[in-house]
C-alpha cells in the first residue's frame, strides 16, 4: 500500500464539518458552535479544560506531517468525541494533548527513516522493534517511553475509527517492543519544606495578610476608583480640570513633593487618573505641569495618595506604595506577593491540592460559632478532582485553621466583586487584560510556582536592604525551589511528628489534625489522612527502634507490659533479620507495613494495642478499626496500657501539679478539691500497682 492510493472515505468527508468537542462537557461560558471543527487545523481544547488553573491547551496538527494529518486527526477525534471501539473509556483531554505531541515524535522518527513517506500500514514488528531501540537510545526516563509507546498503541487500539490509514499490527505482541515498568516508588517522594524556610515563610505570609494588607487593599481600591473612572472619561471634556490640576501642584509646592514621574518624565495618565480627566485634556496644560518640574523635579515614581498605616518594628513597613507594575513596591508587584502569602497559608494549613486552592469561590468559607457568638471553627469548600468520576470535580469540605481564614477573607477583598474565583489572575498587572481575564482562569501551575519563588526573592531583598535577619535562609548553600505540592506534604510531617520548634507551637498541630481529620469531606478520595498515617508509621517504627536498642522494652510497666516486651522481642527479630540498623524511611516503612507490632507510644501511655480490650473502641461507630482512637484514651483503665520511665515520669508530674493546687491560697472549692484528691489518688494508686522496674 502506498500513501498515494489512501483517500478519505464518504464517511470522512461528512466528518469534515463537525465539531470536534461536542462529546465534552464544556465550561460554561464556552458556545459549542464556536469551538473547533475537523477541517480545522487548530483544535482549541480550553472550553473543554474544565480545571481551571490548566493551562491553555491546543492540537496543532500543522506539526503533523502531511500525510500523517487525517489519520492523526481521525484518531484525536475519536478520543475526543468520536464513537468508542469496545472496552475503550473516554481519556481525558490532557491525555489526548500529551499523545499528540509524543505521536508528533514518532513521525518524525518515521520521516528520518523515510523521507518520502511511508504507510503505517506498511509498518512492520522490526519497524516498531527499532522505534523501540531508538527510544532507549535517546530517552533515558523508563516512564517516558512507556508514555511514547502508549501513543503509538493509540493507533492500534483505535484502528476501527480510522479509515484512510491504519496500523496492521499490536505492537504489544512485538518481540523487543516493552519494557519491564518503571519502579515507581510506593511512597510519597516530593520534599517537604524544611523548618529553616518554612518558618520564616509562614511568618512573612502572616505579616501580609495580618498587618500588610490593609494598606495593600487599600491602594488597590483607590487604583480601581481612579481606573473605574478613567473609563467613563471622554477627551475634550474639561469640567474645571485645570482648576483642579492648579490645586494639586500647588499641593506639591507646599510638601516640596517632586512631580509624579515615570522613566524621568512626568506620568500623564497617572495625573490625569488623579485628575478625574482624560490624559489628552490634561496635555493643554503640560506647560503648568512642566513649569511644576522645573521647580520641584520629577519623581522617580507615582505613588498613589493612601497613606500607610503598618508598621515593622515601629517603623512603616513601606514607604509608599506606586502604580509601575514592575517594580518590587509597585501595586500590581504587592499584590501578586498578597495573593501568594494567601496561597501559602490556605496550602499549609488545610492540606488541599493545588487544584482544589485554585477552585476556591467567593463565599467559600464557612464559619461555626458559640451561641455567644465566638467562631471556634472554619470550613472552606470546593472542588476535588483526584480520585472523582466527574470531570468537573465533586464538592468537597476541609477544616482550616483562623490564618487560612483570614487568608479567604483577603482575597475576597483583593479580587473585583464582580470576580468569583479567588485565585484568578488579578487586574492589576501587565498580563491581565481583558484577552486574559476573558477565559475566567485561575493562576496556573508554573505561575504559582514562579510566584512562590519571587515571593521569597522579595523576602529576602527586603531583608537585605533594610539591615533584617528574618529572610529565608539558603539550604546547602542555595535558595530552596518551593512548589505547590510541597506544602501539602509538609504539613501530613508535622501533623504526624509534632515537632516541638517555634512554628509547630505557634501553629497548634495537635488541634489542626484532629480538625482537620474530623472535618475533612467523605466525598473527595484526598489520600491525605493515608499520608498523615504513613508519616506517623514512620515515626513510631523509629521510636520502636530506639526503644529496642536502649532495651527499654524490658523496664515497661503496666497491664500490657508483658505483651509489649513480647512484640518488641519479635519486631527486634524482624529488624535483625532485616539488617543490623535501618536508616532509611522507605525500607522502615515496609517493614512496619508488613511487621508492625501495633504499638503506640504517647505522653501519658503506651498503648499495646489489642481491640477486644481497647476501651477507646468501646461504644465507637467503627467498633472493627485496627487501630487505637488515641483521642479517646483511658490509660488508667485500660488494660492495653504499658508504662515507659516517660510515662511515669508524666504522670509524677501531674501529681505534682495537683499537690501544688490543692496547697494553693486561697483554697480551691470543695468540689474541685475533692476532685482534685479523687485523681490524686487514682494516680497514686494506678503507679503503685504497676511499679517502674529498674534496668
Amino acid at each position: 500500500m502506498t500513501l498515494a492510493c489512501l483517500a478519505p472515505t464518504p464517511a470522512v468527508e461528512a466528518r469534515h464539518d463537525i465539531l470536534v468537542l461536542h462529546g465534552r462537557p464544556l465550561r460554561e461560558t464556552a458556545e459549542l458552535e464556536h469551538t473547533s471543527r475537523f477541517t480545522d487545523d487548530l483544535w482549541r481544547l480550553t472550553p473543554a479544560v474544565l480545571q481551571r488553573h490548566q493551562t491553555t491547551l491546543v492540537l496543532n496538527f500543522q506539526l503533523v506531517p502531511a500525510h500523517y494529518r487525517q489519520v492523526t486527526k481521525e484518531l484525536c477525534y475519536a478520543m475526543l468525541s468520536g464513537p468508542l471501539p469496545p472496552a475503550e473509556r473516554r481519556l481525558s483531554i490532557t491525555t489526548v494533548h500529551r499523545a499528540l505531541n509524543e505521536l508528533k515524535w514518532f513521525y518524525a522518527w518515521l520521516q528520518a527513516r523515510n523521507p518520502g513517506g511511508r504507510a503505517l500500514a506498511e509498518l512492520t514488528g522490526a519497524d516498531l522493534h527499532d522505534y523501540q531501540r531508538h527510544l532507549l537510545a535517546t530517552i533515558p526516563s523508563t516512564q517516558a517511553r512507556h508514555d511514547a509507546r502508549h501513543a503509538v498503541r493509540l493507533l492500534w487500539r483505535y484502528r476501527e475509527t480510522l479509515s484512510t490509514d491504519r496500523l496492521p499490527l499490536d505492537p504489544r505482541h512485538v518481540e523487543g517492543w516493552s519494557e519491564p515498568a518503571a519502579n515507581r516508588p510506593a511512597e510519597n517522594a516530593t520534599d517537604r519544606i524544611p523548618e529553616p524556610v518554612l518558618g520564616p515563610l509562614i511568618t512573612w505570609s502572616l505579616r501580609f495578610v495580618d498587618d500588610f494588607a490593609p494598606d495593600i487593599l487599600a491602594v488597590n481600591q483607590r487604583w480601581r476608583e481612579l481606573r473605574e473612572h478613567s473609563r467613563y472619561t471622554k477627551p475634550g471634556v474639561n469640567s474645571g480640570v485645570r482648576d483642579r490640576l492648579h490645586g494639586l501642584l500647588e499641593g506639591h509646592r507646599e510638601r516640596r513633593e517632586p512631580i509624579p514621574g515615570r522613566k524621568g518624565q512626568p506620568n500623564m495618565n497617572f495625573l490625569a487618573s488623579l485628575l478625574g480627566c482624560h490624559v489628552k485634556t490634561l496635555g493643554r496644560y503640560r506647560p503648568d505641569i512642566d513649569d511644576a518640574v522645573r521647580e520641584l523635579g520629577v519623581a522617580a515614581y507615582s505613588t498613589f495618595d493612601v497613606p500607610i498605616t503598618a508598621t515593622l518594628d515601629g517603623q512603616p513597613w513601606i514607604t509608599g506604595i506606586v502604580s509601575d507594575h514592575q517594580v518590587p513596591h509597585g501595586l500590581a508587584h504587592l499584590s501578586r506577593l498578597l495573593q501568594i502569602a494567601c496561597y501559602v497559608l490556605i496550602a499549609y494549613l488545610s492540606g488541599a491540592r493545588d487544584s482544589e486552592i485554585k477552585h476556591l469561590r467567593r463565599g467559600c468559607l464557612h464559619t461555626q460559632r458559640l451561641t455567644n457568638g465566638t467562631a471556634y471553627r472554619w470550613k472552606m469548600t470546593s472542588l476535588a478532582f483526584k480520585g472523582e468520576r466527574d470531570p468537573a470535580g465533586v464538592e468537597a469540605t476541609w477544616v482550616i485553621g483562623h490564618p487560612a481564614a483570614r487568608a479567604i477573607t483577603i482575597l475576597e477583598q483583593l479580587q473585583p466583586p464582580e470576580t468569583d474565583l479567588l485565585f484568578a489572575l488579578l487586574l492589576n498587572g501587565p498580563a491581565a487584560g481583558p484577552a486574559a481575564r476573558a477565559t475566567n482562569s485561575a493562576l496556573s501551575n508554573p505561575t504559582t510556582n514562579d510566584s512562590l519563588n519571587d515571593f521569597v526573592g522579595w523576602i529576602n531583598n527586603y531583608c537585605a536592604t533594610r539591615g533584617r535577619g528574618d529572610g529565608i535562609p539558603h539550604v546547602n548553600g542555595k535558595n530552596w525551589r518551593l512548589i505547590t505540592r510541597q506544602f501539602r506534604r509538609t504539613l501530613a510531617w508535622f501533623i504526624a511528628r509534632r515537632p516541638g520548634g517555634a512554628v509547630a507551637g505557634a501553629i497548634a498541630y495537635r488541634h489542626q489534625a484532629i480538625q482537620m481529620f474530623e472535618g475533612y469531606a467523605g466525598t473527595s478520595d484526598s489520600g491525605f489522612r493515608a499520608e498523615v498515617e504513613s508519616e506517623q508509621a514512620l515515626a513510631r517504627g523509629e521510636h520502636l527502634l530506639a526503644m529496642i536498642d536502649q532495651h527499654e522494652h524490658k523496664t515497661l510497666a503496666g497491664p500490657a507490659s508483658e505483651e509489649a516486651a513480647h512484640r518488641l522481642e519479635q519486631f527486634g527479630e524482624h529488624v535483625r533479620f532485616a539488617g543490623t540498623v535501618i536508616t532509611d524511611p522507605q525500607r522502615l516503612k515496609r517493614l512496619m507495613r508488613r511487621d508492625d507490632p501495633a504499638i503506640y507510644p504517647g505522653t501519658y501511655a503506651t498503648c499495646v494495642f489489642n481491640p477486644d480490650k481497647a476501651l477507646c473502641l468501646k461504644h465507637r461507630d467503627n467498633p472493627d478499626r485496627q487501630q487505637p482512637s488515641l483521642s479517646n484514651c483511658r490509660p488508667l483503665d485500660c488494660h492495653n496500657v504499658a508504662l515507659t520511665t516517660d510515662n511515669t515520669t508524666t504522670w509524677r508530674a501531674e501529681i505534682d501539679t495537683i499537690d501544688q493546687r490543692l496547697t494553693s491560697k486561697p483554697p480551691l472549692p470543695p468540689l474541685l478539691a475533692e476532685r482534685l484528691h479523687t485523681r490524686r489518688t487514682t494516680i497514686t494508686d494506678f503507679l503503685a500497682r504497676h511499679p517502674q522496674e529498674q534496668q
